[in-house]
């Protein structure tokens, strides 16, 4: 199971920094919602994957699983939620003003230069 969670982990990584190196930013959206989809399931591996093991310690119970990558997951997901908000949020204004969806906004400065000349 481990390694299962390994390998998804590996391939959501190198698709988020695929996608995050891509000139468009809904690419960038989309790399930077792998990324922490990847990081969220980072870290719920990283408290060992038991199932059926309540989080709550208990003198009946002999097995128990961490509650702290829980948490630190619930976090994440709450973060990456108002970070992936403020990205599109800036990626529309960027569209706004520049008329074009490229992250360095080069399109259309090379646009007003060739009208220019």
């Amino acid at each position: 199971m481990e390694a299962l969670m390994s390998l998804i982990v590996g391939v959501l990584t190198a698709g988020g920094v695929y996608l995050l190196l891509r000139a468009r930013t809904f690419s960038v959206v989309l790399g930077l919602t792998l990324l922490t989809y990847a990081v969220n399931l980072f870290l719920f591996a990283s408290g060992r994957l038991t199932i059926g093991a309540p989080p709550i310690l208990d003198p009946e119970v002999s097995r128990y699983t961490d509650p702290l990558p829980q948490a630190l997951v619930l976090t994440a997901i709450v973060i990456s939620f108002a970070m992936t908000a403020f990205v599109i949020m800036l990626a529309l204004r960027a569209r706004a003003e520049l008329g074009n969806d490229h992250v360095d906004g080069w399109a259309s400065v090379r646009d007003s230069q060739e009208s220019e000349t």
